[in-house]
C-alpha cells in the first residue's frame, strides 16, 4: 500500500474542529444576545413579521424576526460583503463573523439609542378621543325600506315562479334608463340588482347596499314594480282571449 510518506507528502493536516466549535459558540451566544433584541422589536411593531436597520461606524445591520422570534441578523461593513450573522442557512466563515462580531457591540449601542428616542414620543397625546357617532338609527331605517322592498320581491318570485313553473328564473325591466334584474329560486329571491351585471345588488345573499344607495334607487323601485304589475296584466289579457 502507498502511503503519504511513499509519496514524500509527510505534511500535519490541521484539524478544523476547534475553529469551528469556537464558531458555533459564538453564533449561539449571538442568537441568544440578538434574540431579545427581535423580541423587543417584535413587541414594539406589533406585527408578526418585521424589520429594523441600524447604521454603526462598521456599516449597517439589519435584525428580522418573525413571531418574535429572531429569523436573522445581517452586517452590511462599509467596505466587504454581506455576513449574515445568523441565518436559517449555513453558519458564516469564521473570518466574516470576527470582522461582524468587532462590530457588534457598536450594532447593541446603535439599537438602544434607537430605542432611547423614543421614549416620551407619546408623552402628551391625549386618549379622550369624541365619542363615535352610532349608525343604528341609520341602519334601522335603511333595513325598513329594504325589508318593504324584500316582502314585495317575494311576492313578485312567488307569483312569476307559480306562473312560469320553472325552479329558478330572472324577470328583468328596465326603469329611468336602468335595467333591473329580479332572480328568484324556486321562488325565494336571490337577488334584485340595478344596472346588469357589474351593478348594484339592493337584495342579494351577501352584503346590504349602503343607506345613500338605497335613498337613490327607493323612488326607481315603484317604477319597477309598476312595470311588473303592467306585465302581469298583459298576461291576464292574454289568458282572457283564450277561447275553449
Amino acid at each position: 500500500m502507498t502511503t503519504h510518506a511513499d509519496l514524500g507528502l509527510d505534511l500535519d493536516v490541521r484539524d478544523t474542529d476547534a475553529v469551528a466549535d469556537r464558531r458555533d459558540e459564538l453564533v449561539a451566544a449571538v442568537r441568544d444576545h440578538a434574540g431579545t433584541i427581535a423580541y423587543q422589536l417584535a413587541k414594539l411593531q406589533g406585527g408578526d413579521y418585521g424589520r429594523q436597520e441600524l447604521s454603526t461606524p462598521g456599516g449597517e445591520w439589519t435584525v428580522k424576526h418573525e413571531a418574535g422570534e429572531l429569523e436573522f441578523l445581517l452586517f452590511s461593513p462599509t467596505s466587504g460583503s454581506d455576513v449574515y450573522v445568523i441565518s436559517t442557512k449555513q453558519p458564516p466563515e469564521p473570518a466574516d463573523l470576527a470582522t461582524a462580531l468587532d462590530d457588534y457591540a457598536n450594532f447593541v449601542a446603535a439599537w438602544n439609542e434607537w430605542v432611547e428616542s423614543l421614549s416620551g414620543v407619546l408623552d402628551g397625546v391625549s386618549a379622550e378621543f369624541p365619542e363615535p357617532a352610532s349608525t343604528d338609527g341609520i341602519v334601522a331605517e335603511r333595513d325598513r325600506v329594504l325589508d318593504r322592498v324584500r316582502e314585495t320581491c317575494s311576492v313578485m318570485a312567488g307569483e312569476i315562479h307559480r306562473y312560469e313553473g320553472d325552479d329558478y328564473g330572472t324577470f328583468t325591466a328596465r326603469v329611468d334608463g336602468d335595467r333591473w334584474e329580479l332572480k328568484w329560486d324556486e321562488g325565494a329571491v336571490s337577488y334584485l340588482r340595478v344596472g346588469g351585471s357589474g351593478g348594484l345588488y339592493l337584495l342579494s345573499q351577501y352584503e346590504a347596499p349602503s343607506a345613500a344607495d338605497v335613498r337613490e334607487y327607493a323612488d326607481s323601485f315603484r317604477g319597477f314594480v309598476e312595470a311588473y304589475n303592467e306585465f302581469v296584466a298583459e298576461l291576464e289579457s292574454d289568458l282572457e282571449a283564450v277561447e275553449l
